[in-house]
């Protein structure tokens, strides 16, 4: 295979996943590991894809860019069923838990909607809607104020305010990008603030994410990576990814594929 038809299957791979490592793309092509970095130097000097440790991530044309719910909830989709129903299992009867917005902590207020007792503290209207969908007279849901953005997260001062005083057991927060060392990256300025807020309430600080977004960053980091307690991520993350990872964060979980649930929204 030529140079030029490898990098063209490169591109197909980065785009139709998000994200490839090296050692996949080396056991895919048979070529050796300096031929496919050759490869993604060409390929992040045309601007196709973003070159990050261990492979190559989707390139993206701006840093604020920031994609409406409804695209993201079909990205990634088994993916983040996946990650949710391990993160889950964290949350007991008699839990308080803070949700920020995104599609992965979506899918995991989805999974909690049958945990007795527990006290929902998040900044999104669609996981609020969740719980409101299915109430349940042991259940408390408060929602933040604030101004809405395209993933219908409530941010700004408002929303930050209202969570100084609030104290919960977990926080499971999603993130627009994960990198070394940038860490956990937002495109929306106030959206960081409110994540920041929203770590701070909790013991224990859990990032939710799936493969595609390492490497990826937006203008704003919301956390260091040694900032949280715990990642989940699914299994497709490359194995150098995962070891940086796990040089700076405490635990690191990884989860393979799972059957996706069809569940009425």
């Amino acid at each position: 295979m030529l140079a030029a038809q490898r990098q063209t299957r490169i591109t197909e791979i980065v785009q139709s996943r998000g994200a490839v490592s090296v050692t996949e793309l080396v056991d895919q092509f048979g070529v050796s590991d300096m031929t496919i970095r050759r490869d993604l130097d060409a390929l992040a000097g045309r601007g196709l894809v973003v070159k990050v440790h261990g492979g190559a991530v989707l390139s993206q044309t701006r840093r604020t860019e920031e994609p409406g719910f409804e695209v993201k909830s079909v990205q990634m989709e088994a993916e983040k069923a996946s990650v949710a129903d391990e993160a889950a299992q964290l949350v007991q009867p008699g839990t308080s838990v803070a949700l920020s917005a995104g599609t992965t902590t979506w899918a995991l207020a989805r999974r909690l909607r049958a945990v007795e007792d527990l006290t929902v503290v998040t900044n999104s209207t669609r996981i609020s809607d969740v719980f409101q969908a299915d109430p349940r007279p042991d259940r408390t849901v408060i929602l933040t104020g604030g101004v809405r953005t395209p993933s219908d997260a409530l941010v700004g001062p408002l929303a930050a305010a209202s969570l100084r005083t609030l104290h919960v057991d977990l926080a499971f927060l999603g993130a627009h990008g994960v990198a070394v060392p940038e860490g956990f990256t937002t495109p929306n300025f106030l959206e960081a603030e409110t994540n920041r807020a929203l770590l701070a309430t909790a013991q224990r600080r859990i990032v939710l994410a799936d493969h595609s977004k390492w490497g990826v960053l937006g203008i704003s980091t919301f956390a260091e990576l040694a900032d949280v307690d715990t990642v989940i991520l699914d299994d497709a993350l490359s194995e150098e990814a995962a070891a940086a990872l796990r040089d700076h964060i405490d635990e690191v979980i990884l989860v393979g594929p799972r059957p996706l649930r069809r569940e009425h929204r």
